[in-house]
Formats: structure tokens, sequence, C-alpha cells
């Protein structure tokens, strides 16, 4: 099993520049997160992760493909709704509500996988309720429907060879702020947010394969935000839940992250607090300065990070030519894409 590099980062364009391609050689990269600017269609895609692969074979690719307003891959791919369509759906008509969750799932997956890209950061666990960032991202109000739900999202998921990745534990559904752009604080005790938002998080451990920490301070379990809070991220998710999966921290150039200080202490306190991979997005000196930080301080890295990112690699088959073609190498394609389209965009 070799070892996973836990820097992650993007690129500028759809196609490696000489930059990237010696970026991307350095040990410590493990991860590149594609963007909608580094996509023009299914087939230039595929020829842009098959470069990173040929540059580094184990190297993690990924992507938000989470449907609605958040999906970076559109142009050539089937469209995907808002998982809060699901929750509507399922307010009248659960049943039909929860296969159309699981045909969801299994589309994105088959789609993202056929491209050659390893997983998307989905699902949504988070509630819809005064939010700014999540809104209609997230499935439902209710906890116990975005279980349901998300459970058979990522049923979908699993069965076209993807790991799932939770966002954004605690739950980043009841902190108005945007954390892209502002401090975002929670002030509800621990009881209060294990009883709400960490419900679906909790029911669903067994299908979460990778939980992404929000950049939100829960100021009643401790003063730093979750992704750099080894209370959170070891005594809680380690210990408490006893969740021995992936830990991704959130984009460490967000507002809400400068809290931790410059890339390069940022990328420590995500490491040091427990997560296992570091993302640095939309900032390229930053990750610069991040990557510097982790070749002089080797000490911020441990195999038994780099070895547990190695379960996020994906089901990337042969290309075919085409997404059509070669998305039919997953069996519920074709009939997952027409029941999604048939009931949200005929």
């Amino acid at each position: 099993m070799q070892a996973v590099g836990q820097l992650m980062l993007d690129i500028e364009g759809t196609a490696l520049s000489l930059a990237d391609e010696a970026l991307l050689s350095q040990p410590e990269v493990g991860g590149v997160i594609l963007f909608g600017r580094n996509v023009e269609s299914p087939e230039q895609v595929r020829e842009l992760t098959d470069s990173m692969r040929a540059i580094k074979p184990n190297i993690l690719i990924a992507v938000d493909q989470e449907g609605g307003r958040v999906a970076r891959l559109r142009a050539g791919f089937s469209p995907l709704p808002a998982m809060g369509k699901l929750g509507e759906r399922f307010e009248h008509d659960p049943i039909t509500a929860l296969d159309l969750a699981y045909c969801a799932g299994y589309l994105m997956a088959s789609e993202v996988l056929a491209v050659g890209i390893d997983f998307s950061f989905a699902p949504v666990l988070d509630i819809n309720g005064v939010s700014r960032v999540i809104g209609d991202r997230a499935f439902h109000a209710h906890p116990i429907a975005i279980t349901a739900l998300s459970a058979e999202f990522m049923r979908g998921m699993k069965l076209a060879g993807m790991a799932t990745t939770g966002k954004h534990f605690p739950g980043h559904g009841s902190v108005a702020p945007d954390s892209h752009v502002d401090d975002a604080t929670d002030e509800r005790s621990y009881d209060e947010i294990r009883q709400y938002d960490m419900q679906p998080f909790i029911r669903n451990k067994p299908l979460l394969d990778a939980l992404m920490p929000a950049h939100v301070v829960f100021s009643t379990v401790d003063n730093k935000p979750a992704g750099f809070s080894s209370i959170w991220l070891q005594q809680i998710i380690r210990g408490k839940l006893g969740f021995n999966g992936v830990l991704f921290s959130d984009d460490l150039s967000m507002k809400a992250a400068h809290v931790a200080g410059d890339a390069g202490d940022r990328i420590a306190a995500a490491l040091t607090a427990g997560c296992d991979m570091g993302l640095l997005c939309n900032d390229r000196p930053a990750a610069l300065v991040a990557l510097e930080r982790l070749q002089k301080q080797p000490t911020l890295l441990n195999t038994t990070s780099q070895h547990r990112l190695s379960s996020m690699k994906g089901n990337i088959k042969g290309w075919r030519g085409s997404l059509t073609d070669s998305a039919k190498d997953w069996s519920h394609w074709q009939s997952s894409q027409r029941k999604v389209l048939e009931n949200f965009f005929a």
C-alpha cells in the first residue's frame, strides 16, 4: 500500500503547467481538487486526470460535485439536483425520494469516476437551518430525513465504487455566517449539537469513509474551529464516536481558517489536531508556504494518516473515448440517469 502525501491543492487551468507538474511530484502533495475552471469537457477532464497519474500514480483527485449550485462538472455531464430537492420530494413521497437519492448518488459517482476523479466531497450532512452557505445543499431541515436520504445517496456512491465524505462535522447548518468569508461561532452546548446536528453523522457512521470538519468555533467545546481542534477530532470523533476513517480539513484558505495564522501555521494546526489531509485551494502562494512548512517540519506528517488516505482511491476504469461510452461500464448508470432526469429536469 503506497503512502499518500497529506497536502491537497488545486491547479489553474485545464491542463497541467510545468509548475503544476513540479508541484505534484513533491512527496508531501497527495491530492488535487478540481474546480469549474479546470473543466471544459469530460474528455478533457479524463486527459487531465490521466496526466496527473502519469506523474504520481497514487495521487487522490477530488471534486465538489454535490448537485444544484455546487457542481464543478457541468458541460457534458448529467445535471444533478440540489439535495434539498430530494428533501422536498421526501415530504410527500418518501419511498420515491429514497430511490431517487440512491440513483443520484450512483449517477454522480459513476460519472465522476469515469473521468478519472477518485471522489466527490459528498454528501452534505448539515441541516438546512440558518446557514447562509448551506441552504438547499442540505437534504432537509430535520436530522432523521437527512439521515435516511443521505444513507441512500451514499449506498449509490459506494455501489459505483466511490468513498464517501460527510461534511461539515459536527454541523454548519445552525450557524448563520458563511465560513468562506466570515468567522463563524456556535454557542450551543455539546449535548444540543449532538442531539440535533450530529445525528446524521452518528447514525450513518457505518457508511462514512471520511469526514470534513467545519471551520466553525463551537465555543462551549473549544475556542478553536473544529478542524483545528484536537478535542473535536481526537477526543470526540476518534474517541467518543469511534470513527476510524479519513479526516479532511475544509479549505484552509477560507476566512474562518485564518485564525490559525499563515498557511504554514494553518496546515500545521490542522494536521496536529488530527486531520489526515489539509486542503489549500485557490491560493498558490499559500499552498507553496504550506508545502515548505511540511518539508521543513516532517514530524507533522505521519504514516498512519498516509496509509488511511489510500482508502479514498476510487474504482477508476478504462476510458472508452466518451463519457457516455465509459459510463456504461457502470451497470446502473443509464437507469439512474433516466430517473434523475425525468424527476428533476424534464
